[in-house]
């Protein structure tokens, strides 16, 4: 398959290739996979005050108040 691509590029006058470089730069950058961070969790226990005050299912409640309005 790349042989069939290489030979049909050689084909190409030299405006033409530069357009069929610069299509492919464009689908290597869309589909670059970016490199993953570890997780943070210097938040973790930071709410910890609010634990008697709401429970999970009031603060989905909520949430999707938030979300409707």
């Amino acid at each position: 398959m790349f042989e069939d691509l290489k030979a049909m590029i050689e084909k190409l006058q030299p405006e033409e290739e530069e357009e069929i470089r610069q299509k492919v730069e464009t689908i290597l950058k869309k589909h670059q996979r970016t490199p993953r961070r570890k997780l943070k969790l210097d938040w973790a226990g930071g709410l910890e005050e609010f634990r008697d005050k709401f429970t999970a299912l009031s603060l989905q409640k909520k949430s999707l108040e938030w979300w409707t309005n």
